[in-house]
């Protein structure tokens, strides 16, 4: 497999894309850009990944876009792998409309795994495309924000940004 990557900067910090000849393989944030190309290399140890143009600049700009509230939908071509499971967890996040939340069990109710909860959970962490397959959309039952892979900070915030421009999107 050949993978190439960007990394662009956001108000959330460093974004790095990465893409096969399919689609988007990878969406990582974080504070540091040698940590995200570490983390997508540890995600695909058998690829070769080289820094590039290729993703598209259309599609760094359309997600920088969404981050910035301009762009509600990601509609981009994904090459993601995961369980049979957890392809249905996530098809069921890119369901929640922008600026609205569900809780871990209502998209394990959706799913038809309503005792599945946790492993509704785990599979929001193992989420490779963040943003694109909305997993800071999801909370907890109590309506606090759980988990996210980059950072409650960040979840926080996009969920702020969604809130705030749902309404005008």
């Amino acid at each position: 497999m050949h993978l190439t990557y960007t990394v662009a900067t956001s108000t959330l910090g460093y974004l790095l894309i990465a893409r096969t000849e399919k689609g988007i393989c990878a969406v990582k944030l974080g504070d540091n850009q040698e940590e995200l190309v570490a983390l997508l290399k540890q995600g695909f140890p058998q690829a070769k990944i080289q820094a590039g143009e290729s993703p598209s600049p259309e599609w760094v700009q359309t997600i920088l876009n969404f981050i910035g509230g301009i762009e509600p939908h990601l509609d981009l071509p994904l090459d993601i792998r995961g369980t049979a499971f957890q392809m249905q967890v996530w098809q069921a996040l890119q369901k929640i409309p922008y600026g609205e939340t569900r809780t871990y069990a209502e998209i394990a109710q959706e799913i038809g795994k309503p005792k599945a909860v946790r492993a509704v959970g785990s599979a929001c962490g193992a989420n490779p495309v963040a943003l694109v397959v909305p997993c800071h959309r999801v909370l907890r039952s109590d309506g606090k924000l759980g988990g996210y892979e980059w950072g409650l900070t960040r979840k926080k915030k996009l969920l702020e940004i969604e809130k705030n421009n749902a309404n005008q999107c």
